[in-house]
């Protein structure tokens, strides 16, 4: 499987803008490290910029938890620190900025904000990753993912993916492949099923079972890295189907690397950020 060109960065003609600009919303008042770990795992995945979208009351906290390589973009919120519908008009007028985006870590599920998160994944015209608590959301509302303008990559767990479906998790768990090719064609997105052997199925009928990463990954935040990996990786102009199974690829031998320094028991989520460009080089 040869990998993508752009990452072996061989033409020193290319500026930053070359390699993308992603965007990422998540974060809420208890879950800020998840809108750092997506934003830092999209740097070091070759993204050329990134901006984190958080609730204006979390700006400045994140500044000081967050890399100063990441700018930051404060928007609206709740009476609870998350989200708020109305930062959907403010960040609609910059849409053209952004090369990909990121959607769903620590978002939180207050009501108003599954609403912000539903106008996102309909309105937002460039590719995106739908995670976490954007999953929570859409097992409400299927409707906005056939209705998206631009492609979708969903990347649940198996307790996402059962809400998705409205199924048991030993069900999805005993028809992981068909489960995830089902849900992506009925709704015309990327289903990343992550857990043992994580599975990417698209719309197209196209599987892969991935065959890197160790139970040590299992950890919190590293869904989020993926996602930031994933992101970036679209941001430089990375076909849906092949970022998706790259970043997958690339986040798992990642973790796998960490593993052997840190020990699978040890290991946390920003070893795997630590290790993504020793994967890539």
């Amino acid at each position: 499987m040869p990998r993508p060109s752009v990452l072996s960065r061989c033409n020193s003609h290319l500026n930053k803008k070359d390699f993308g600009h992603v965007l990422v919303v998540a974060g809420s008042p208890t879950m800020l490290g998840a809108c750092a770990l997506c934003s830092l795992a999209a740097m070091r995945s070759g993204a050329g910029l990134v901006t984190a979208a958080v609730p204006k009351s979390l700006n400045l906290p994140l500044q000081k938890k967050i890399t100063p390589v990441v700018m930051t973009l404060p928007l609206p919120q709740t009476s609870y620190g998350t989200f708020s519908l109305r930062a959907f008009a403010v960040i609609k007028k910059v849409f053209l900025k952004f090369n990909a985006a990121a959607i769903g870590p620590g978002l939180g599920a207050n009501s108003n904000t599954r609403d912000f998160v539903y106008k996102m994944v309909e309105y937002y015209t460039g590719p995106m990753v739908v995670d976490a608590d954007a999953l929570n959301a859409l097992s409400r509302n299927h409707e906005v993912l056939v209705k998206a303008r631009g492609p979708r990559i969903l990347t649940p767990h198996s307790g996402e993916m059962a809400r998705l479906i409205g199924k048991t998790v030993k069900y999805v768990e005993v028809n992981r492949k068909q489960t995830a090719l089902d849900f992506a064609c009925r709704n015309n997105c990327i289903v990343v099923f992550k857990g043992h052997r994580t599975i990417v199925a698209s719309s197209q009928g196209e599987v892969i079972v991935n065959t890197t990463g160790n139970a040590g990954m299992a950890t919190a935040g590293s869904g989020d890295v993926l996602t930031g990996m994933i992101a970036a990786f679209l941001a430089q102009r990375i076909s849906p189907f092949e970022a998706a199974r790259w970043g997958v690829y690339y986040h798992g031998k990642a973790g796998d690397l960490a593993a052997k320094t840190k020990s699978k028991v040890s290991l946390i989520a920003t070893d795997i950020i630590d290790f993504i460009s020793r994967v890539i080089k």
